[in-house]
């Protein structure tokens, strides 16, 4: 990158630290940081352009539609007044906002019309951070805040049909795991994010097995 493009991820950084500084502690300035992290480095195995991936890994969740009353507007509008007041050429502002519409599970509900490499980076980078060890955290973390049972057995996961439909669960959050999670590994796009998602697929299968032995008491 160039001295001009590194002082932007240095201003975005900062940006997003102080939007972030009361968000819920799985979609905090952390998560960002972790998925900026895993973005570079699957761009370092790709070829992408870097610039645009840590832009959209910096701000995919700078306005998260669920904490927000499901509002998908604020984020991209937000992405581009700040990108527009900082100097960023329009052309990588188009690119980075079409990433974070395109970036959440439940778009994919959707037929999505866009794609380009920086965008499986940074999708691949946010699915690897809601599995394993992290993800398991994230999701208790989350249906702590939201008021969600653990586990209820009487309640069965679902195969959402849309968007609306997954939006509007409020299943206990090991139902989370089947309807979600479990299902990240095989939509990774790139090489790298599947290798990096078959230890973490494997950490939560494992975590099932065991509280499943917990809850029904068995050794």
């Amino acid at each position: 990158m160039t001295e001009s493009q590194k002082l932007i991820i240095e201003k975005t950084m900062e940006f997003v630290k102080q939007e972030l500084s009361n968000s819920e502690g799985g979609h905090d300035w952390w998560h960002i940081y972790r998925v900026l992290n895993t973005s570079k480095y699957i761009a370092g195995e790709e070829l992408a352009d870097e610039f645009v991936v840590q832009l959209a890994a910096l701000l995919h969740d700078i306005a998260d539609p669920k904490f927000h009353d499901g509002n998908e507007e604020i984020g991209p509008k937000l992405v581009y007044n700040f990108l527009i007041e900082i100097g960023v050429d329009m052309e990588i502002i188009t690119h980075v906002i079409a990433i974070i519409r395109n970036m959440s599970f439940k778009n994919t509900f959707d037929n999505i019309e866009f794609n380009s490499m920086e965008l499986d980076i940074v999708r691949d980078a946010d699915r690897l951070d809601a599995i394993g060890a992290i993800g398991i955290a994230r999701t208790f973390n989350y249906g702590g805040f939201i008021g969600s049972e653990i586990y209820n057995p009487n309640i069965n996961p679902k195969t959402f049909k849309s968007k609306k439909e997954y939006k509007n669960s409020k299943a206990p959050t090991i139902n989370h795991f089947y309807e979600k999670l479990l299902l990240l590994k095989s939509m990774m796009t790139t090489k790298t994010g599947k290798k990096l998602a078959e230890n973490r697929h494997d950490f939560m299968e494992t975590y099932l097995e065991q509280f499943y032995k917990e809850w029904n008491i068995v050794d």
